[in-house]
């Protein structure tokens, strides 16, 4: 079952949780801000072990949608979390984000 967030401002968040029991096998980006481009990193995390990166300092430009359908991660072992960054040197990043 797909999982749809809205993300904005230049932060770290959470998108599963680890142990959520959640499989993906693609994610799409889309930056949905009217002027603004942002950079974005998408990695998952496991506590105590450190960040491993799917996507790092990527620029996302206004209005294409990036599709990542080279994953395969699930975090029904309870180990790892997936997180996503948006940042910016000035303004506010919106990013649409569909895990599949």
């Amino acid at each position: 079952m797909a999982q749809y967030f809205n993300i904005s401002g230049n932060i770290t968040q959470e998108l599963l949780a680890a142990g959520g029991n959640a499989r993906i096998s693609s994610v799409m980006l889309t930056n949905s801000h009217d002027t603004l481009a942002c950079n974005v990193d998408l990695y998952i995390e496991k506590k105590n072990e450190g960040k491993f990166y799917l996507l790092k300092n990527t620029t996302l430009p206004i209005g294409p949608t990036l599709l990542h359908d080279a994953v395969s991660f699930s975090n029904a072992a309870g180990e790892f979390g997936l997180y996503i960054k948006l940042t910016t040197s000035s303004g506010t990043p919106s990013v649409d984000v569909i895990l599949k």
